[in-house]
């Protein structure tokens, strides 16, 4: 079993409220921060700690502080996304659920390494019992002198809210976000204007994600060059990975990144293989947005090598043989599992999702769903199958926000793997069609 530092005490009674959190080391990292460091040396040590962002993009979190723009006399704001939309993805959940004191420390001392002064955890709207608990964890703190005027006389002062979003996955990205807290329609901006120059209410903004803001407790803690002993390369630290699908046990995992893909499936300390004893058929690592890889791809590359649990090797061999740790959302599939439907699964969730922005987007999710669901229903002939290739190559690229490479990515990559399975659904068109109608029924019942 590896590390546990952000879950370490998740197990403990009342480890929600703030008087076990603080009896378990709870806001050290605060106290630490403002009364023996300043906003630039909090900075500094997440630099070396070499923390990415752990909701998906893998960008390094220090570097993205550092871009913050800092005119005189202007606001500056952090905000955390806790719009966990990504299918496959239910870590942030668990760890604000469970620790929410966590998050809250993450929030004060990031705030103070960035100069603002009001921060907000952004959180979907599927998460109104976990707002409940943030905002009573707020209140805790604040209580005891984390938040407010001059906390713990350091001359610092702070103001937290939690807003709730309307339940909607483009608002996971980062400018989507801030529209909808500026309670405009979340679309996407265009950028340049990042963000760091121009961003909530066109102030300097740095968003992160929950277990991005978590983990900078930890670093301020014990130092950024321990936290980076932790992992592989550019790949530092711990990571919460969510494990669902035909597992022998599913769950939310800390693990050290740098462990094997296989260690993590059939290790006895995590997942413990396949349910059933079933062979596995594919895997997608890192939510519904990263490319599938077929069971031979998962634990090993395509040079023979051990896959790694970190963002290089996960990637090896570029979307052609390899995908994308992501946000962590592990997704498991057994070897009856149907890829076809898998794929127009997906495909329906970003033709709903989709902001209607960009014309490839709107147009592009709604023509794929449509085309996988002939597909899979037996009802599509072969040129379908190129049909959705080239729908792809019109989507990617091409859009305002990532939506449309989340969207086109799945697609292709199943197509490219699995493409029998595809054809199979043509040439075995009454086949295909009576296990949909048998799936109907038993849905129905």
């Amino acid at each position: 079993m590896g590390r546990r530092i952000l879950l370490e005490n998740d197990h403990v009674p009342g480890i929600e409220t703030i008087d076990v959190y603080r009896k378990h080391g709870g806001y050290r990292s605060v106290e630490k921060a403002l009364k023996k460091m300043s906003p630039e040396q909090v900075v500094e040590e997440v630099q070396k700690s070499g923390l990415r962002g752990r909701g998906g993009a893998g960008f390094p979190t220090g570097m993205k502080w550092s871009f913050l723009a800092k005119p005189e006399g202007v606001p500056r704001y952090l905000l955390c996304n806790a719009d966990e939309s990504e299918p496959g993805t239910f870590k942030d959940r668990y760890l604000m659920e469970k620790i929410p004191h966590l998050l809250i420390e993450g929030m004060i001392v990031s705030s103070y390494a960035l100069g603002a002064n009001q921060s907000y955890i952004y959180i979907r709207g599927e998460y109104m019992w976990i707002l409940d608990i943030l905002e009573k964890a707020i209140a805790e703190a604040k209580a005891a002198g984390f938040l407010g005027k001059n906390i713990l006389g350091s001359g610092y002062d702070l103001e937290l809210g939690v807003a709730p979003g309307g339940g909607a996955y483009i608002c996971g990205e980062e400018t989507a976000l801030i529209e909808s807290l500026e309670g405009k329609r979340g679309n996407p901006r265009m950028k340049p204007p990042f963000p760091a120059v121009k961003g909530l209410w066109g102030c300097p903004t740095v968003v992160n994600n929950v277990e991005s803001i978590a983990a900078v407790v930890p670093i301020v803690n014990d130092g950024g060059e321990e936290y980076a002993k932790i992992g592989i390369g550019k790949s530092t630290g711990t990571k919460l990975i969510s494990a669902s699908g035909n597992l022998v046990r599913p769950g939310v995992y800390e693990i050290d990144m740098g462990i094997s893909v296989e260690e993590f499936i059939y290790g006895d300390d995590y997942c413990r293989g396949i349910a059933y004893n079933k062979k596995m058929k594919a895997c997608v690592p890192g939510g519904s947005s990263v490319p599938i890889l077929p069971a031979h791809l998962v634990t090993k590359t395509a040079a023979g090598e051990d896959r790694l649990m970190t963002y290089e090797s996960l990637a090896d061999g570029g979307f052609a043989s390899g995908s994308m740790l992501g946000s962590g959302g592990f997704i498991v599939f057994d070897e009856d599992q149907c890829i076809v439907r898998n794929t127009w699964n997906f495909a329906r969730f970003y033709a709903h999702e989709s902001c209607g922005q960009c014309s490839p987007c709107r147009e592009g999710t709604g023509w794929m769903e449509k085309v996988l669901y002939r597909l899979e229903h037996g009802t599509g002939n072969l040129h379908d199958i190129d049909l959705l290739a080239e729908i792809n190559k019109k989507i990617e690229g091409n859009t305002i926000c990532p939506l449309g490479d989340a969207a086109a990515w799945p697609v292709a990559a199943a197509i490219r793997h699995f493409r029998e399975e595809f054809e199979w659904h043509v040439t075995n068109r009454e086949e295909a069609q009576r296990k949909n109608y048998g799936l109907l029924k038993e849905s129905v019942a």
